[in-house]
């Protein structure tokens, strides 16, 4: 038992100690602090472990310095918070909100818990600009378009500045006696880099605080002024690389606002403060139907007549569907954990449409390969594809995976980098390969582009014929 009662701070998606509201409110307390992470196994999503691994490694590097560590427990929340309480005497819990339907069902039922038995535990903001329940009509209703939303969100302003990281923070030093199992900070790396599988991660990414700050000063240096302009091209550094870091809560909101808007006359602010905005907006609709991942928000379309192509599948999933935009993108995510986001959409509307996949296929595709996967973006941007969400692109609007190589990708810069087997194309033919009759070692495409957009708006028109029935 530790002599000085301790207050706990419990680390999720906040790996951060500048503008951590949950740890600042936890320090002013004067109480001595055990910081905590509670590792709930997430089936499924690898490359997120990978990341939640080297984030661990991070944190703790940062805390050690400050005389502390982070103390990594295994099993179920619900079950090992109270027994970490229980153990150590603490007085109170501190934890920064998660806005996703579990996750906000496990602290609602942990606050309960905790309260029974006389330990406060208390919650804060810092993941968005607005929570997800603030930004409404004037019925008090959420919205549905982006548009409507932002302007709404501009209007009521920003509630605070970023808060400092702490200069000191007293630890706690708990006794191991009768703590839930623990597990090494290290642990989850060694598991993930004994796969082999991460390689590409690695090289690509380095997790932590210190990370996040360093991009977020090379985009403002170099490429915030032509983000509009650039943005949509991936052979360009024109993005801020800045998801995973927001993803695991090593950088805020918060942050990036203050930062971005320090700098007025940048041509790209309004834009990628935008981007910023639709983040938020995508918390608002998965925190107003927590079925997002799983629901068509537009019903109609629970008739679709989908494909069940696990060979397509597949082919889409490894890069070989003949496309080399597509295949481009989806060998970078299968690599790196991450994938630009204008072939984002263009992969996911080949799934989608050309293959007629069921979108959530896809979703759990991205779910399993992100190192920048959350939920609500995920789930609303698959089904804005589909055409089967809020402020959807209508089905019969195809991205045509040939026009939009050409007009993004336009010297091929791009599919060389990820499809080297292509590389010897001139920048006409790299488009569109099986033209200038193939090439060895790359398939041709697995569907024609006119027969499938045929086969897809079929489908469509039989969906809106029973809907008119």
């Amino acid at each position: 038992m530790i002599v000085t009662a301790p207050v706990v701070v419990w680390f999720r998606h906040d790996f951060r100690l500048a503008d951590n509201a949950a740890l600042t409110a936890a320090l002013e307390t004067g109480a001595p602090v055990l910081c905590i992470h509670i590792l709930d196994d997430a089936a499924g999503q690898v490359a997120a472990r990978w990341w939640l691994g080297r984030a661990l490694e991070s944190f703790d590097a940062a805390l050690r310095p400050l005389g502390g560590r982070l103390h990594v427990f295994h099993g179920p929340a619900i079950r090992v918070l109270p027994a970490v309480v229980a153990a150590t005497g603490a007085r109170a819990v501190f934890w920064n909100r998660r806005y996703d339907p579990e996750g906000r069902e496990t602290d609602t039922r942990l606050k309960a818990m905790l309260k029974e038995r006389g330990t406060p535990a208390h919650s804060f903001a810092g993941a968005l600009l607005h929570e997800p329940w603030t930004v409404r009509t004037r019925m008090g209703q959420p919205y549905h378009v982006f548009g409507a939303y932002w302007r709404a969100a501009c209007q009521m302003g920003h509630e605070r500045p970023p808060l400092p990281a702490p200069e000191r923070i007293a630890f706690a030093t708990p006794d191991p006696a009768g703590l839930p199992p623990t597990v090494e900070v290290g642990a989850i790396g060694r598991e993930m880099r004994a796969t082999g599988w991460t390689a590409g991660l690695e090289e690509a990414w380095m997790p932590g605080e210190a990370a996040a700050q360093e991009a977020l000063e090379q985009f403002l240096d170099g490429l915030l002024e032509d983000y509009a302009r650039d943005r949509d091209f991936p052979a360009r550094p024109a993005t801020s690389g800045l998801s995973p870091f927001l993803c695991w809560g090593h950088i805020t909101p918060a942050q990036i606002r203050q930062a971005v808007v320090a700098r007025p006359h940048a041509a790209g602010l309004a834009k990628f403060m935008a981007e910023l905005g639709w983040r938020d907006f995508a918390w608002s609709v998965l925190f107003a139907c927590p079925d997002l991942l799983s629901r068509n928000l537009r019903p109609e379309f629970d008739a679709m007549a989908w494909r069940r192509d696990r060979e397509g599948l597949r082919a889409w999933q490894r890069g070989r569907t003949g496309y080399p935009l597509v295949d481009a993108g989806m060998r970078q995510l299968w690599r790196t954990g991450w994938m630009h986001n204008r072939v984002r959409m263009v992969a996911a509307s080949f799934l989608v449409k050309h293959l007629l996949i069921d979108w959530r296929e896809g979703e759990r595709w991205f779910a399993h390969t992100l190192v920048d996967y959350d939920p609500a973006s995920n789930g609303m941007n698959w089904q804005w594809v589909a055409g089967t969400g809020v402020e959807a692109a209508p089905f019969f609007r195809m991205m045509n995976p040939l026009i939009q190589s050409r007009k993004f990708d336009p010297s091929g810069a791009y599919i060389r980098a990820w499809v080297p087997e292509l590389a010897g194309l001139s920048d006409a033919q790299i488009h569109a390969p099986w033209l200038a009759g193939g090439v060895a070692g790359y398939p041709a495409p697995i569907v024609v582009h006119e027969a499938a957009r045929e086969r897809a708006l079929a489908a469509w028109r039989a969906l809106r014929g029973q809907a008119e029935g």
